[in-house]
């Protein structure tokens, strides 16, 4: 996809349809029509894509008497702005990222990506099973808002760095766009960070405003043309290994709605967690591959020592918030690390054991 084409459609925010959308939601014999806004810039790969599809399996569902509207990245407000939009009545839902919003509570960080946290298996398996997803509430009801599980990029690649890392001496001073907790643990490395929207970063590394980022993995960064600047593309990211996107809902308005759609919403949520995982898996690799052949990026891998001096920031951040004042955050936090601690034992000896002999004995 050529980059400033994408970007150019991206971009665009119709004057007229953010007027529209500032009108009260259409309610017709029992129909009604709500707004989603999202962090993405339009027809983004997976993500929003994902959005789009979300909305659109909502609609189908509900036979029309539930219809999503959705408005991409600036349409209707800025892309860090979405769940501010839910909260004030401007929308009805939001599609993005959990740990976009760690300012407000530093525990939403968990419901998006930790680092060496847990993979997109072991996070559906404890936000649906293991008490994830009640926490998930209390922390968002002190926001009137739902939060539900939306898509599941699986591990993210590392990111883009305009030079070669041949150790953690050359992370020292870095610009890095990388968000949430994993922002902190690069913080802690030496890199100077900061967070941006995906239609924002390609022009702040052109200009020399950032020596690196890190968005998604080859499907998304392929798309936003990071290669044009950067060719060192590392693999695979330690602090984002199975980030998960969240659909946020006004929670008085949802649960206003009949039962049946309430369900429609949960539901078509789960699945669209599903599909978009099989999006990333299909297109990250013949995304890759297009970047090496095409554009001749060099794919790497991080030096141990930055390895162990990440595992060792993540320690002691994760150390630092389940001894915290705040009793949600050392909640959520415990909840976590007991979940990971018992899912980290199939994950390695089962799945992990697998992948490894199918690498090193199944050739066809």
């Amino acid at each position: 996809m050529d980059r400033r084409s994408f970007i150019k459609k991206a971009g665009l925010a119709g004057a007229g349809a953010g007027a529209a959308a500032l009108a009260t939601p259409a309610i017709a014999q029992g129909n009604q029509t709500w707004r989603m806004v999202t962090t993405w810039p339009k027809n983004f790969p997976g993500l929003g894509v994902g959005a789009q599809r979300l909305a659109d399996r909502i609609t189908a569902a509900s036979g029309g008497r539930l219809t999503i509207q959705v408005y991409a990245a600036g349409e209707l407000v800025p892309p860090l702005q979405s769940l501010d939009a839910v909260i004030d009545g401007s929308a009805e839902m939001s599609h993005g990222a959990a740990y976009y919003w760690q300012n407000k509570s530093i525990a939403l960080s968990f419901f998006t990506g930790v680092p060496y946290g847990m993979t997109s298996r072991e996070m559906a398996a404890w936000v649906r099973y293991m008490g994830g997803q009640e926490l998930w509430d209390e922390i968002y009801d002190q926001f009137g808002v739902q939060g539900f599980l939306s898509g599941d990029t699986g591990t993210q690649a590392g990111g883009w760095f305009r030079n070669e890392l041949t150790g953690l001496s050359d992370v020292q001073g870095i610009r890095f766009r990388t968000p949430g907790l994993g922002g902190r643990v690069w913080e802690k490395l030496g890199a100077t960070v900061t967070n941006m929207a995906a239609g924002e970063i390609f022009q702040a590394l052109q200009s020399g405003t950032l020596d690196a980022a890190e968005f998604v993995g080859p499907y998304n960064d392929l798309a936003l043309g990071f290669y044009q600047v950067c060719k060192n593309y590392y693999f695979p990211s330690f602090i984002e290994p199975g980030l998960a996107t969240e659909l946020v809902v006004d929670k008085a308005k949802y649960q206003e709605l009949p039962t049946d759609l309430q369900a429609i919403i949960r539901d078509c949520s789960q699945a669209e967690y599903d599909q978009v995982a099989s999006d990333f898996y299909a297109n990250d690799p013949r995304a890759l591959k297009t970047l090496v052949d095409e554009h001749g990026v060099i794919v790497r891998t991080f030096p141990d020592d930055i390895l162990q001096a990440g595992a060792d920031a993540a320690v002691e951040i994760l150390t630092e918030l389940r001894d915290s004042d705040d009793a949600l955050t050392k909640k959520t936090t415990e909840s976590f690390l007991d979940a990971l601690s018992v899912l980290r034992t199939r994950s390695e000896s089962t799945d992990g054991a697998y992948m490894q002999a199918r690498e090193k004995f199944f050739k066809i």
